[in-house]
């Protein structure tokens, strides 16, 4: 890290760790037999302030990779941890329609799902509780208030039907035995990782585009094989994956139009930040047709004008 953030070293965002993880992997200095990972050294610490400040991560360690980490040095290499954007909402939780801030009435989301945009490009450590314990409890007061004064609308015929529909496509019974989707679900995280994650290039972005597609293809004919209507896991990772299917299209098209480098957001061939023409929020929407739609909304500062990031 001292090449790559020579005043913070590891203490560097995360972004620029990562980038820095996968760097030194491209150049062919990462280890083991498959050289896609890098050591983690915590060795040299104290091994009681390694008890004291890092319990979760060295239990994992011993739980998950069966190694001490006072003792051995740790495998790891840059993962997906948290999406800077989600849901658009206003600070009382209300889910926005549009760059204007249209409200959706009734509708509200907070936490990791939402974007009320206390991040930016970027999150801060910690600054997640924000997101649920703020802004999840202004919605719940927002939430409580809108029921109180407004009617309760009639209930559609079939309120349920959609979701139904849906889930009785994917079970056994409702078309010919398909392909699994845990097989789908594995090719769409390796594409994405290694295509639209901490590297980013237009040709890279536009791989992972043609390969979601083909995979939402192939994930219209796949079925569960467990047939069961209690805890079906299988059939809720079926579920999830249809979801993340249309988070990656957003993803990618999204980071395809951003040409420029932004917080966690790194284009290769585009690593300048761009404030004249990209401070900007993206907004995607899905046309009846599935097309998609990229709208953009203005970024308020505030008092705090962003500077480059120095380190």
């Amino acid at each position: 890290m001292e090449r790559y953030a020579p005043t913070v070293k590891d203490l560097a965002p995360r972004d620029m760790v990562s980038r820095a993880i996968l760097s030194e992997i491209r150049e062919g200095r990462g280890c083991g037999t498959t050289q896609d990972f890098v050591h983690l050294d915590l060795t040299h610490l104290p091994p009681e302030q390694i008890d004291a400040k890092l319990p979760d991560i060295t239990e994992f360690v011993r739980t998950y990779l069966g190694i001490e980490p006072k003792t051995d040095l740790i495998p790891i290499q840059p993962t997906a941890h948290y999406a800077m954007g989600g849901i658009p909402t206003n600070v009382s939780g209300e889910v926005l329609l549009d760059p204007s801030g249209t409200v959706a009435p009734g509708l509200y989301a907070a936490g990791e799902c939402a974007c009320v945009s206390v991040h930016g490009a970027n999150r801060l450590g910690t600054n997640s509780l924000l997101d649920i314990v703020v802004f999840g409890r202004r919605g719940g007061a927002a939430m409580a208030e809108f029921v109180a004064g407004t009617e309760r609308p009639p209930l559609p015929q079939d309120a349920a039907g959609t979701a139904r529909t849906l889930i009785e496509s994917l079970r056994p019974a409702g078309r010919a035995a398909g392909e699994n989707v845990a097989d789908i679900r594995s090719e769409l995280q390796t594409e994405l990782t290694a295509k639209a994650s901490v590297f980013r290039t237009d040709e890279t972005l536009r791989s992972a585009g043609a390969t979601v597609a083909a995979l939402r293809h192939r994930y219209r004919a796949a079925t569960v094989q467990d047939d069961g209507r209690v805890y079906n896991y299988e059939l809720t990772e079926a579920l999830e994956l249809g979801f993340l299917l249309d988070l990656a299209e957003a993803l990618v098209a999204s980071a395809l139009a951003r040409t420029e480098s932004r917080g966690a957001h790194f284009r290769d061939d585009h690593p300048l930040r761009d404030d004249a023409n990209w401070m900007r929020h993206t907004l995607v929407s899905r046309r009846p047709d599935g097309v998609l739609d990229l709208d953009y909304k203005p970024v308020d500062p505030g008092p705090y004008l962003p500077m480059e990031r120095k380190y």
